[in-house]
């Protein structure tokens, strides 16, 4: 040390009432980052540097992986030490239709399921699992090594998992507050079923919310009835269809403060059932109506049309309403539709017809959210709905911000109407049953249409086409579609041009899925520029090669490009590929690879 440096005051210490500068700005970092709840702005945030990158690792509590084989659990564990809220999904929405074969993802959650058990996430609290191969393994495993702090889990469209392990959640998860299983596969069989619902402790619990709608084997109802009465903060419950209507009045008598109610069976059982008088039923909605809470419906697997007028009693406060599980007729749904002037939500199927769609146009002005559900899948079925039902939509639910609509014909006019009436629209997903459908009564190509609702509706950020579309089409999405970040695509196009035209116009696209179009290697290959700020490109019964494949893979070594179901000959350079499935992945190809996919 030298003499200049002895004459020099030593540097005073941070004491604990005067703590370093760097520490109070982290600090104040931190509390300021509590206040950004969206993703999008605390992704964008964790950019700024390498202090803001740190705070906002720390302080991240919500964590979603939207696509499981992207990132490990080690991983997203490191980087969130603190999170307690884990949202996971696994396959992509085109699985839904069978066009992944069986086993694909088998063993997909297996790793996360352990990393839980090891305590990587001590802080987790909430788990939700959409479109994820669960097994008992799984939830034994869970429910046996989740942290105290745990409360919520939900599993959404998820199978592989039994009753079995729904008693293991139930038995050992003693402060859970939401246990939803909600359009799952369980796929066992009614003898082979325990009584999960027995398992919960018998003393009070904190449910919030308990839903088996999808559950196929029947729940002991002495011990579903003695579980709501111990659960005074119940406030969601959805039973299954073997819930009769009479056992559904004696729970809602228990559970008064319920707001959202899936009614399973909306019929007496067999042979007659106490307490399911027409008048009786009325009071037990009356009750929920004068205490304003109900606020939600779904369920009626079975109804009783005779006791359909009881809705009616709680329809003003209603903002969500879900039919799509009963074929109500136009004349049904004119016994209460006109009362629900505050309904945000509603599903239906076709069986509504246009006259009950243009009674809901009629009266739902608040409506943001409408799905018509096909009541027969098939394309040559009967025509329920048609641009009569979409153009009365578009005229009285201005505010309408997300529709999927089936229908069997459809115009190019209905669809610009609803462009210009509902300039809101977020999510735009039109299903023309049937092949290359043109405008019905034109004869020309939906082009015009589809270009209007990109055109017109500047926030649009979900996409589902069909009908016969021509490369123009696409040619309007790219120009126009600049905040689309979901496209999904089938039996449509010309020719590469029209994937050209998306994957270099559509700079915010996330998420494309195309099922049975002419696009080729060279379409393919237009998007290299983009593909590494997308989640993940699907691509089924097109006309892409092995080698164009092998292209990408070569040119975008960090993106994990699958091919499945083919069976790739190296020395044909050209053979066909069956299913792309390419995303990107921050730990490389996956491990637990099945025979039928090879990874380039």
């Amino acid at each position: 040390m030298s003499e200049e440096d002895e004459a020099k005051p030593p540097p005073k210490r941070p004491t604990s009432a005067s703590p370093p500068a760097d520490q109070v700005l982290d600090n104040v970092l931190d509390t300021v980052l509590q206040f950004l709840d969206a993703p999008r702005d605390r992704s964008a945030a964790s950019l700024v540097c390498r202090s803001w990158h740190r705070a906002e690792s720390a302080t991240r509590e919500s964590v979603a992986v939207r696509n499981l084989l992207a990132a490990s659990a080690a991983r997203t564990a490191r980087r969130f030490p603190n999170a307690r809220s884990l949202l996971l999904k696994g396959r992509p929405r085109f699985a839904d239709f069978n066009l992944l074969p069986h086993g694909w993802d088998a063993s997909a959650f297996r790793p996360w399921a352990a990393a839980v058990a090891a305590g990587v996430f001590p802080a987790l609290a909430s788990l939700y699992l959409k479109r994820i191969p669960v097994t008992d393994a799984d939830l034994d495993l869970l429910s046996r090594s989740l942290p105290a702090s745990f409360r919520d889990l939900t599993l959404h469209l998820c199978d592989g998992f039994t009753s079995r392990g729904l008693a293991s959640i139930a038995s050992h998860c003693r402060g859970l507050r939401v246990l939803d299983v909600v359009e799952c596969d369980t796929a066992e069989e009614q003898q082979e079923a325990v009584d999960w619902v027995a398992a919960f402790p018998p003393e009070p619990t904190n449910l919030e919310s308990l839903s088996f709608e999808c559950y196929e084997p029947p729940v002991a109802f002495a011990a579903l009835e003695a579980l709501v009465a111990r659960s005074p903060r119940l406030s969601r419950l959805g039973v299954n269809l073997h819930v009769s209507l009479g056992q559904l009045r004696r729970l809602m008598a228990l559970a008064p403060s319920l707001s959202h109610l899936g009614t399973g069976s909306f019929r007496p059982a067999e042979g007659g059932e106490e307490g399911t008088g027409f008048g009786e039923v009325v009071n037990a909605f009356v009750s929920a109506g004068r205490a304003r809470t109900l606020v939600s419906l779904s369920g009626f697997r079975e109804l009783a049309q005779e006791y359909l007028p009881t809705i009616a009693v709680v329809c003003a406060h209603l903002k969500s309403l879900d039919l799509s599980y009963t074929a109500v007729t136009p004349n049904q749904i004119l016994v209460f539709i006109g009362q629900c002037y505050n309904l945000e939500t509603l599903w239906v199927l076709d069986s509504v017809r246009d006259e009950g769609l243009e009674s809901v146009g009629n009266s739902c002005k608040k409506l943001q959210s409408l799905r018509v559900l096909p009541l027969n899948a098939r394309e040559d079925a009967d025509e329920l709905v048609s641009e009569v039902g979409l153009t009365a939509i578009s005229r009285g639910c201005p505010a309408l911000r997300s529709i999927l609509y089936f229908c069997q014909t459809m115009t190019n006019a209905a669809v610009v109407a609803m462009s210009r009436n509902c300039p809101e629209l977020k999510v735009f997903r039109l299903c023309i049953m049937g092949r290359h459908q043109p405008d019905h009564e034109t004869g020309e190509p939906m082009d015009e249409g589809f270009g209007a609702i990109v055109q017109n509706c500047s926030k649009l950020t979900r996409l589902s086409t069909s009908g016969q579309l021509t490369d123009r089409a696409f040619e309007y999405i790219g120009r126009y579609g600049k905040s689309l970040r979901t496209l999904s695509v089938a039996f449509a196009g010309n020719s590469d041009m029209a994937l050209q035209y998306i994957l270099q116009g559509c700079s915010k696209l996330e998420k494309l899925e195309i099922r049975d179009c002419p696009f080729g290697d060279a379409g393919l290959l237009s998007g290299m520029h983009h593909f590494y700020n997308m989640r993940f490109v699907w691509m089924s019964g097109c006309n892409l090669t092995l080698q164009g494949c092998k292209e990408v893979a070569q040119g975008l070594p960090r993106m994990v490009v699958e091919l499945i179901n083919g069976q790739p000959d190296e020395n044909e350079r050209n053979e066909s590929v069956d299913i792309l499935y390419m995303y990107r992945s921050l730990d490389g190809p996956r491990e637990d690879v099945p025979p039928f996919v090879k990874i380039l």
